[in-house]
């Protein structure tokens, strides 16, 4: 392992002496369209999020995301464009890079969630303005929706 440059920037590892690289976990999420709503899911911050996860070495983020989906709510899903990328600061020393793809699900079982969240809620695009998460996820939303992928109803 490589030493960070200091406790309160441990983002921060020299990778040469006094050559510092920034890592940033890649973090691939879904805006996913069905029936008009948009599955959300708590997480241990009580924060709401859009169902995805890590990207793993070698793996591809469509791929990637489709796994997450699989794992998160039990739903196989179509996986469309990227429509959004910003970094997430979660903590003042924890950095996340995430990547926004449009998807879709055609099935007729609800989303089941995982033991990874909280809670899951379906919802209208429309609703997610009044509660607690990241603005990149309502960012994420919005251009969703600009794009014709959800409707506000």
């Amino acid at each position: 392992m490589f030493p960070a440059r200091s406790a309160e920037q441990p983002y921060l590892v020299e990778r040469n002496p006094g050559y510092f690289e920034y890592q940033l976990p890649v973090s691939v999420k879904a805006v996913i369209a069905w029936r008009g709503l948009l599955p959300l899911l708590r997480n241990e911050r009580d924060e709401w999020e859009l169902p995805g996860g890590k990207l793993e070495p070698g793996e591809d983020p469509a791929s990637c995301l489709a796994r997450e989906i699989r794992e998160e709510l039990a739903w196989d899903t179509t996986v469309g464009d990227p429509v959004d990328a910003w970094v997430y600061e979660v903590f003042p020393h924890r950095h996340v890079f995430v990547l926004t793809y449009l998807a879709t699900y055609d099935g007729e079982a609800a989303p089941a969630h995982s033991h990874e969240h909280e809670e899951l809620v379906l919802v209208r695009p429309d609703d997610v303005a009044g509660l607690p998460m990241p603005d990149g996820y309502r960012t994420s939303i919005t251009r969703a929706v600009a794009r014709g992928h959800l409707e506000n109803t």
